[in-house]
């Protein structure tokens, strides 16, 4: 499972960085830049809802601040 979400990550940088470069070549001035960021709006959703679902299911632990805290 971590590594499905890793390479979902992966996925949203690349998306994020062919917008980029549409951005630069095209001006703005095609669509493509619409579509690779709203492709990464819909992978950033997704590894979003991975994550809760994954950690309901036991899949992956969480390892935040524990609730107990002692000073």
């Amino acid at each position: 499972m971590k590594w499905v979400l890793a390479i979902t990550f992966l996925l949203i940088v690349a998306s994020l960085a062919s917008a980029m470069v549409f951005l630069v070549r095209d001006g703005g001035r095609t669509r493509n830049v619409v579509r690779a960021l709203a492709l990464r709006v819909g992978l950033s959703v997704a590894l979003f809802l991975s994550l809760l679902v994954a950690n309901q299911l036991g899949w992956i632990q969480s390892t935040g601040v524990p609730l107990n805290a002692t000073p």
